[in-house]
């Protein structure tokens, strides 16, 4: 999505939505660390490195999609689709199951609502 965001050549857009993802990649792998710890592996050095991990990855494959957006202009409507579509598939499919399990339902469903205000207020306040 950030990739696709710079490639359309409009960085002021472009750099809210890159500040949006990024503060959303703070509680995703403080998640992915937690998941880590959960399925029991080292505390210290592994979750850590698992959590880092998780975004990391997402530097060069910014790049690359604003690479491919700009050499290829004409798709840029249908990359931001599929780029939305794949965070809603993310969410929808691995991590919403995933929050309502062992008792935890109304905790992550006000977690979602919290998020959603967040999200909105940044919209509004950035934008």
């Amino acid at each position: 999505a950030v990739g696709v965001g710079f490639g359309s050549g409009d960085v002021g857009t472009a750099v809210p939505l890159m500040l949006a993802i990024g503060i959303q990649n703070i509680p995703e792998g403080f998640a992915v660390s937690v998941a880590a710890v959960n399925a029991g592996l080292d505390r210290r050095f592994y979750a850590a490195f698992a959590g880092v991990r998780s975004g990391i990855v997402e530097i060069p494959l910014a790049v690359l999609g604003a690479y491919a957006v700009q050499a290829v202009s004409a798709l840029l409507p249908y990359a931001m689709g599929f780029a939305a579509g794949a965070m809603l598939f993310v969410i929808s499919d691995e991590i919403v199951p995933e929050t309502h399990t062992r008792g935890h339902e109304r905790v992550a469903t006000l977690g979602t609502i919290f998020g959603t205000i967040v999200m909105l207020y940044l919209d509004i306040s950035l934008g």
